[in-house]
C-alpha cells in the first residue's frame, strides 16, 4: 500500500515538474517591457533567448533523467537488493543505500554542472573557471556533502537507538546548532573556494562606513570577493552573524558599478539587517528543520513501508531517500508558495531603504545593470513567479522604487 501511494505521489511531482518546465519554456516568448527596453538590444535579447533555452533543456533533460531513474528504482525495489549485497549491519545497510543515491546525483550534477559552466557559460561569455577549478569545486562539494549527509544519517541511527522518540527534540536541536555554526562560520567556510580581499580605502569604502555608522550597525569587515575569476556575473550579499557579520562585493561589481549604484545595492542589503530578514528566515529555517526531523520519526516507525520495497527491516538510508525525493518535495511546493512570498515582500522593503537613504534613481540604475550582466529574465510567467521567485521580477521593483521616489 505504501509503495503505491508512495509511486503516486512521486509521479504526480514528476509531472508537476514537467508543467512547470513547459511555462517556462513558454515565458521565453513573452515580449520585453516597455520600462525594460533599454537592457537588451535586439542581438543581446537573441543572445539572451538563446541562453535561457539551452540551460532550460539541459534542465529538463537532466532533472528528468534523475526523477524517472528514481522511480523506476522505487518500483523495481533496486535499493532492497542493493542492501543484500552487503552485511546486516545496520549502519552498513544504511550507508550501502544512501551512498548508492549520493554516487548518482553526484555523477548526474557533474554532467549537467559542466555542460551548464564549462559549455553554455563559456559559450555566451560567463564563464571563467578553468577546468581544473571546476574538478576542485565537485571533489570538494561531494566530499564535504558525502560526511555531512553521512555523519547526520549515522547521528540519527545512534540517537534513535538510544533515546528512540525523544529523537525529535534531540535531533531538532542539534540540527539546528548545525545550521547556527555554518551561519557563524560561512565567511571562513567560503574562503575554502573563493579568494577574499579587505575592501581599500576609496571613496566607496567611505560612502558605504557612513550608511554604517548612521544606523549604528557594526560589520567584521567589507571584502571583496575575485569572482571574475569565475565567472562575469555580479553579486552583493551580507554573510555571517554576529561578530562575523560581513559584508561581501563580487569584484564585478566594483568593475561595473558607480559609487552610488554600490551604495544603493549596499543599503538594499543593509535594510534585510535592518528589517530582521535574515532572523526571519533563520525562524523558517527552524521550522523547516523541525518539520523534517518529524517527518523523518514518522517514517522509521512505519515498519511495512520498508516491507513494501523489500526489505526485510527499517533501512534509515532508504528513509532518508523516501524523506528527499518524495515527503520533502511534495512539502517544499506547498511551503515555498508562502516563503517565496514573504520573501518578494522583504525584498520590497530592502528597496524602500535605499529609497529613502536617498539612492532610489541608483538602485534602479543598478538593478538594470544587475539584470543585463545576469541575463535575468525580464517579464516571467506570474505563475512561475508565485512558484519560485524570492525576488519579485525587475520591472514590478522598478515601478515600488518609483512609487516612493
Amino acid at each position: 500500500m505504501y509503495k503505491l501511494i508512495f509511486i503516486i505521489i512521486f509521479s504526480c511531482y514528476i509531472i508537476y515538474n514537467l508543467i512547470v518546465d513547459i511555462i517556462n519554456l513558454k515565458s521565453l516568448k513573452n515580449p520585453i517591457p516597455d520600462k525594460l527596453n533599454d537592457i537588451y538590444d535586439s542581438e543581446t535579447y537573441l543572445k539572451w533567448k538563446n541562453y535561457k533555452l539551452e540551460n532550460a533543456v539541459v534542465s529538463i533533460i537532466f532533472g528528468n533523467i534523475e526523477l524517472v531513474l528514481v522511480l523506476l528504482l522505487f518500483i523495481f525495489n533496486i535499493h532492497s537488493k542493493i542492501e543484500n549485497i552487503f552485511s546486516n549491519n545496520i549502519y552498513v545497510t544504511s550507508l550501502t543505500v544512501i551512498g548508492f543515491y549520493i554516487l548518482i546525483d553526484f555523477i548526474l550534477s557533474t554532467i549537467s554542472s559542466y555542460i551548464y559552466t564549462m559549455v553554455i557559460e563559456e559559450k555566451y561569455g560567463f564563464n571563467k573557471t578553468k577546468l581544473k577549478t571546476f574538478i576542485k569545486d565537485k571533489i570538494r562539494s561531494f566530499l564535504i556533502s558525502s560526511i555531512l549527509i553521512c555523519g547526520i544519517l549515522m547521528l540519527f541511527i545512534k540517537l534513535y537507538d538510544a533515546i528512540g522518540n525523544y529523537i525529535i527534540l534531540a535531533f531538532i536541536g542539534i540540527l539546528i546548532l548545525l545550521l547556527l555554526l555554518v551561519l557563524i562560520l560561512y565567511p571562513f567556510l567560503s574562503k575554502m573556494s573563493n579568494k577574499f580581499e579587505e575592501l581599500e580605502e576609496c571613496e566607496l569604502k567611505t560612502k558605504l562606513t557612513e550608511l554604517l555608522n548612521k544606523h549604528g550597525y557594526t560589520i567584521r569587515k567589507i571584502e571583496v570577493m575575485k569572482a571574475s575569476e569565475r565567472t562575469t556575473k555580479s553579486n552583493a550579499y551580507f554573510t555571517g552573524t554576529g561578530k562575523t557579520k560581513t559584508i561581501v562585493l563580487y569584484d564585478n561589481l566594483i568593475e561595473t558599478m558607480t559609487p552610488d549604484e554600490l551604495c544603493a545595492i549596499f543599503a538594499h542589503e543593509m535594510g534585510h539587517g535592518l528589517n530582521k530578514d535574515t532572523i526571519k528566515n533563520n525562524i523558517m529555517s527552524f521550522f523547516l528543520i523541525s518539520l523534517i526531523v518529524f517527518s523523518m520519526w514518522g517514517l522509521v516507525n512505519i515498519n511495512q513501508i520498508y516491507l513494501d520495497f523489500g526489505f526485510n527491516s527499517i533501512n534509515y538510508g532508504f528513509a532518508f531517500i523516501v524523506l528527499s525525493y518524495i515527503v520533502m518535495p511534495f512539502i517544499n511546493t506547498l511551503i515555498s508558495l508562502l516563503t517565496n512570498y514573504i520573501s518578494r515582500r522583504a525584498e520590497y522593503r530592502a528597496d524602500y531603504q535605499a529609497v529613502k537613504e536617498g539612492y532610489g534613481p541608483d538602485l534602479i540604475t543598478a538593478l538594470k545593470k544587475l539584470s543585463k550582466a545576469n541575463f535575468a529574465e525580464l517579464n516571467p510567467s506570474k505563475v512561475i513567479v508565485a512558484l519560485s521567485y524570492s525576488h519579485p521580477p525587475l520591472l514590478q521593483r522598478i515601478e515600488a522604487i518609483e512609487k516612493e521616489l
